[in-house]
């Protein structure tokens, strides 16, 4: 065994986060030692010699010999180097939607996938298509998930035509890796009642067939959600308990020990709600129902502030806009490259077009004080969310309710000025500067804007504080991609996307442990390795904050632990 020393400025570090021994800890008790335990308590590293954990708390967090002292008969973990770190907390995700990407179709291009053109994406769903016999017989549907029109050699989306290709007789629906456009073929949009005659939905487009009114199978946000909702509502109980627990073993691998549930419909709650009472949920899941289709759940069930069975409805979740990539995204200054059959002054659009209706939700939000989320991608959605938080601050108060700006991508300077003074936390999407970092620099958003999406250091720099999230399924729930992409902020192709934007590794892992907690009003019990918080735990074979950063990515989780139970091994 390695022999461990600690240097005189860590030992004095320590003194906040350890514990003096003054009882015996039982012998059902675990020691963690002999490798870099990284508190994450404070603005620096601190690293302790050993964690005590007994009955899913942490018990004592110092030194190695006085933790032995305490506990002799604990059972021993010897981390051989290992890296031992808080669980990683899910800031913005759709776990629900992690299980339905794990199930479908792979469609997503290198290195998380093999999709780079159209027949390639064809050859998956049919390879699918025959491996999946069963779940097309029962719910008629060939479903893939994850293509990105910015990685495809033809550069657009599939369209009726192409996924005619697959079948003529059955219905075929792939998901754009955005989760804001997908394409169905001609079979699908006529069971979704989808024609030239059909008008484009508030918030969302039907593109058509060049000089002609036909839909040409391309769907954009709630042209796309209104059919996508209504063909996941027809599955059973427990295809909706499948589909949830292949989320969690997605999140689980990623050393996630709280899961989020956002934009979460009823029917998602319940099915979290049940796996938890029958002892099927392994971390906690938090559920963030939509503020807007979902109101009446949400006031009969209202917000609870601590887990039931490892689950709970912490919040709401409002969508205001849609994605950069997909170029849905709302925003005050035209997109570079706008989408096919739009002008050169395109913006985008709001996903909710009245402006009165968006002050009505989150009013309704403070005055039941709920803490809300709100998906702004654009610029311009970031104004209306800041002016209608500004109006039911003034109205309900705006004492610690913790508003968050999911994405906040194109935040601008003096946008996060007026965060800043309204309390409003921006999660941002640090991911975008690799899987689109390219796309946004030559396509949607030009240089100088693309270099400054998720402006990670630029809120810091005023003194805020922010968290990374990968939005999974628009992202796999890959933490190492989010540690990465936040410090090195590289492109596909080597660019780096915004070299002022780049986060420190440490400041990096704060925004998915401590800083995540606190997001989460759940600073008291997770975060930071702690005497009395939860023993959520995740073991990495190497040192996120000793590797060279350009390593980061490379970098395995071995464990993840909740309370104290191993419950991913890889």
């Amino acid at each position: 065994m390695k022999k461990i020393l600690l240097t005189l400025p860590i030992v004095g570090a320590l003194a906040a986060c350890s514990t003096t021994p003054t009882q015996n800890i039982p012998t059902n008790s675990q020691l963690y030692f002999n490798g870099d335990i990284v508190t994450m308590v404070g603005d620096k590293p601190q690293y302790a010699q050993a964690v005590l954990v007994e009955n899913g708390k942490i018990a004592f967090v110092g030194d190695l010999a006085a933790a032995k002292n305490m506990a002799p008969n604990s059972r021993q973990i010897n981390l051989e180097g290992k890296t031992l770190l808080p669980g990683f907390i899910d800031a913005h995700g759709h776990a629900y939607n992690a299980g339905f990407q794990a199930l479908a179709s792979n469609l997503l291009a290198p290195p998380d996938g093999k999709v780079t053109d159209i027949n390639s994406l064809i050859q998956n769903l049919n390879q699918w298509k025959a491996d999946n016999k069963n779940i097309v017989g029962k719910y008629k549907w060939i479903i893939g998930f994850g293509y990105d029109d910015a990685q495809l050699k033809e550069q657009r989306h599939p369209t009726a035509d192409d996924l005619d290709k697959i079948s003529k007789d059955e219905p075929v629906l792939v998901i754009h890796q955005s989760g804001h456009l997908g394409a169905m073929n001609h079979k699908a949009l006529e069971l979704v009642g989808y024609n030239a005659s059909t008008k484009d939905p508030d918030g969302g487009v039907i593109r058509r067939v060049k000089n002609s009114k036909e839909p040409n199978g391309v769907l954009e946000e709630m042209a796309f959600f209104q059919p996508l909702f209504s063909m996941m509502a027809k599955y059973d109980k427990d295809a909706n308990k499948k589909i949830a627990l292949a989320g969690v073993k997605s999140y689980l691998r990623f050393g996630y020990t709280t899961l989020q549930e956002g934009r979460a419909t009823s029917d998602a709650c319940e099915t979290w709600k049940s796996l938890g009472q029958q002892n099927l949920l392994k971390v906690d899941v938090a559920c963030y129902p939509d503020i807007q289709a979902q109101l009446p759940y949400l006031e009969s069930e209202g917000v609870q502030k601590s887990y039931l069975n490892h689950f709970r409805i912490a919040g709401v979740k409002l969508s205001l806009d849609g994605s950069p990539q997909g170029r849905t995204a709302w925003l005050t200054k035209p997109y570079l490259t706008p989408p096919e059959g739009q002008s050169k002054t395109y913006v985008g659009y709001p996903a909710i077009p009245q402006e009165s209706k968006v002050d009505k939700l989150v009013a309704t939000a403070y005055e039941h004080n709920w803490q809300i989320l709100a998906h702004t991608n654009g610029d311009a959605a970031l104004d209306e969310y800041l002016t209608a938080v500004d109006k039911a601050a003034k109205k309900y108060g705006n004492d610690d309710r913790r508003t968050v700006a999911i994405h906040a991508q194109t935040a601008r300077d003096d946008q996060l000025d007026s965060m800043k003074k309204l309390k409003i936390i921006p999660s941002f999407f640090a991911m975008h500067t690799y899987y689109w970092g390219d796309w946004h620099r030559d396509v949607t958003l030009g240089k100088e804007r693309a270099y400054r999406i998720s402006p990670g250091q630029t809120a810091l720099n005023k003194g805020m504080i922010f968290t990374q999230h990968h939005d999974a399924p628009v992202a796999l729930p890959n933490s190492i991609m989010i540690l990465y992409a936040t410090v090195n902020r590289i492109s596909r192709s080597g660019d780096v996307i915004g070299p002022a934007e780049r986060v420190s590794p440490y400041n990096a892992l704060r925004s998915i442990t401590s800083w995540a907690a606190y997001q989460y009003f759940e600073e008291d019990s997770k975060g930071t390795l702690e005497k009395g918080k939860l023993a959520d735990l995740v073991v990495l074979d190497k040192n996120p904050l000793k590797v060279d950063p350009k390593t980061i990515k490379d970098i395995q989780v071995l464990q993840t632990i909740k309370e104290g139970n191993v419950v991913y091994q890889k």
